[in-house]
C-alpha cells in the first residue's frame, strides 16, 4: 500500500500554491494598471503642447496685447495728463507690463495723485484708476495757492483757489511757537483743527488762523469768528461750538478755547 504525503510534503504544497496564488495575483494587478509607455509620452507630449502654447499665447501671439488704456476717477488732473505719464507700452505682451512702475512713476510725478491702481484689463486693455489728494487747506502767497492736504502735505500749486477751501493765514512770525514748533507743525496743527470741524461750521469757513500753537482763530461767513484754542480736544470743542451756535444765532464771536466754558458775544 503506497504511503500519502507526509505532513512537512502537505505544508510545502500548501505554501507552494499559496505564494503562487499571491505571485499570479500580484502579477494580474501590476498588469491591470500599468500604463503602456507610449500612452505616457502621448500624455507628456500633450502637456508640453499645451504649456508651450500658454505661453506663445500669452507673449508671441496678437491676441493679448496693450491696445487701450482707460483712466478713471480723475477730477483736476486730466486723463491725458495721467496717461502720458504712465507711459504704458502700446503693443506690449499685457502679461509683461510692468503696473507697480506705472504706478510708482504716476506717484511720484504728479504729487495731485493719493493712490492709483494700475490694472490689467484683458485681454486689451490697462486701466488706471485714480484718486486724488483733496485740499484741506490754501495757502497763498504771490497770487498763487498752494493746496494743502489732511495729512498737511502740500502737493499743488493753482492759479485759482478752489472753492469752499478755507485759506490758512500764520501770523506766527514773532511767536515763540514758531521757533519751538516750526512753521510745518503749526501748518500740521492748523490742518488738525479744519478736519475736526462740524461739516456745516466746515462749509463757512474761509480763513484759518493761527498765530501760536495754542491760538487758533476761525473766520466764518457773515463776519463770524471762533476763537478755537489749540488744537486739543478737537471733537469736544466741535459739539460744544454747534450747540453754542444754536443757543446764540445772532453771536458774531463764539470762544471755546476752553470747552467747558464757553462764550459768545454780539461781536
Amino acid at each position: 500500500m503506497a504511503a500519502g504525503p507526509t505532513t512537512a510534503e502537505k505544508r510545502g504544497t500548501s505554501k507552494s500554491k499559496g505564494s503562487s496564488g499571491r505571485s499570479s495575483g500580484a502579477k494580474n494587478r501590476n498588469h491591470r494598471f500599468r500604463v503602456p509607455a507610449p500612452r505616457v509620452l502621448l500624455v507628456v507630449l500633450g502637456l508640453v503642447v499645451l504649456v508651450a502654447g500658454g505661453v506663445w499665447a500669452l507673449y508671441g501671439s496678437t491676441w493679448f496685447r496693450v491696445e487701450d488704456v482707460k483712466t478713471s476717477g480723475t477730477r483736476v488732473l486730466t486723463p491725458a495728463e495721467v496717461e502720458a505719464v504712465a507711459a504704458v507700452p502700446m503693443g506690449a505682451p499685457l502679461v509683461t507690463v510692468d503696473t507697480d512702475a506705472i504706478a510708482a512713476r504716476l506717484r511720484q510725478e504728479l504729487p495731485r495723485i493719493e493712490s492709483i491702481d494700475v490694472v490689467r484689463s484683458w485681454p486689451h486693455g490697462i486701466g488706471l484708476k485714480v484718486t486724488e489728494r483733496q485740499p484741506a487747506l490754501l495757502v497763498e502767497k504771490g497770487g498763487k495757492f498752494t493746496e494743502v492736504d489732511a495729512t498737511g502735505l502740500r502737493f499743488a500749486t493753482v492759479d485759482t483757489a478752489p472753492r469752499g477751501v478755507p485759506r490758512l493765514v500764520l501770523d506766527s512770525a514773532s511767536s515763540p511757537s514758531l521757533r519751538r514748533f516750526g512753521a510745518d507743525r503749526l501748518l500740521r496743527e492748523a490742518v488738525r483743527v479744519r478736519g475736526e470741524l462740524p461739516a456745516q461750521i466746515a462749509r463757512d469757513a474761509r480763513v484759518v488762523r493761527i498765530t501760536s500753537y495754542d491760538s487758533v482763530t476761525l473766520e466764518l461767513t457773515g463776519g463770524r469768528t471762533v476763537f478755537w484754542g489749540s488744537g486739543e480736544d478737537g471733537p469736544v470743542k466741535a459739539r460744544v461750538l454747534t450747540a453754542l451756535m444754536k443757543a446764540s444765532p445772532k453771536a458774531g464771536h463764539f470762544d471755546v478755547s476752553a470747552p467747558t466754558a464757553p462764550a459768545s458775544s454780539g461781536s
